[in-house]
């Protein structure tokens, strides 16, 4: 639960709407990856936050005080839903947050998985660079709905984008053709690629499931590890929001080693190899075909 001082509760109620006009127009989205879809169709005139900072776990976020201005002032706010932020809807009501509301997955029907038994939407849709597409459109949408007079910029910047993400589709296609099924087959730490494994013909296996919340059972790492001896896999994948001991277990109990790091619900900081979208996607990628023709 979020508490703030008083003091600093009325002087954030007090701020002013009118003051979003004033400068760029402000932007808040939930995680990294959503935030560089927003940065790049919001364009110079918009400045942009991530909730979730580079490295962050978008799962278990803990917002801070500070995320209630944010939110205040903003004029957009972007979220990916289908339970991906489960923290989110307690820090918009408490910010009073009066923006436009952009929800990156409407219209889209999510894969279904088990979770602790039951059945549950599959929160990361922007794995599959056609349903990432789906995300841009929705955010240049919410941009005309917020600043209608920018409309034709934020749709041109998107459709620009939209045409990379399509070639980076059959880039990743094309990478990943000559491999044989057989051999398509990759073990992370949390399930977080099964729409890429779907859209390019890719088995994922993780010993969690699609939160990183929680710990692996002792009977499901063994099971995994048996299933990894059996099928010659010899990389287990760790993520970089993700607990390393799990993957260091996993690794231990089936005689692999942890293959380099990768990129699923948060992109890199500065300097990293997945600073932006593309790039994550790019150089996971590389990382699979390596371990996969090796």
């Amino acid at each position: 639960m979020i508490t703030l001082p008083r003091r600093a509760l009325l002087a954030t109620a007090l701020l002013p709407f009118a003051a979003k006009a004033a400068g760029p127009l402000q932007a808040v989205a939930s995680f990294t990856v959503l935030a560089d879809f927003v940065r790049i169709v919001g364009g110079d005139g918009v400045a942009v936050t991530s909730l979730v900072p580079p490295d962050g776990d978008p799962h278990s976020f803990q917002p801070r005080p500070s995320d209630l201005a944010r939110l205040q002032g903003a004029a957009l706010m972007a979220e990916n839903g289908l339970g991906l932020e489960g923290w989110l809807g307690r820090l918009v009501q408490a910010s009073g947050f009066r923006g436009v509301t952009c929800l990156a997955s409407a219209g889209i029907t999510p894969r279904r998985m088990v979770e602790d038994g039951r059945q549950v939407p599959d929160p990361h849709i922007w794995q599959d660079p056609q349903l990432a597409i789906r995300m841009v459109q929705a955010v240049a949408a919410a941009f005309a709905t917020a600043d209608p007079a920018g409309a034709d910029g934020y749709k041109g910047r998107a459709d620009a984008l939209v045409r990379q993400i399509q070639s980076l589709d059959q880039e990743v296609a094309a990478g990943f053709a000559p491999i044989p099924p057989e051999r398509r087959r990759i073990i992370t730490t949390h399930d977080a690629f099964g729409y890429y494994g779907a859209r390019y013909g890719i088995k994922f296996d993780a010993p969690l499931g699609i939160s990183t919340e929680g710990e692996p059972s002792p009977r499901g790492l063994a099971r995994l590890a048996e299933q990894i001896k059996r099928t010659g896999i010899r990389v287990v994948f760790l993520e970089n929001m993700a607990n390393p001991a799990i993957a260091e277990a996993l690794a231990r109990e089936a005689g692999v080693q942890v293959g380099p790091k990768l990129y699923s619900d948060s992109l890199s900081p500065p300097g990293g190899p997945a600073t932006t979208y593309l790039d994550m996607i790019r150089y996971n990628t590389a990382q699979f075909v390596r371990v996969m023709v090796s």
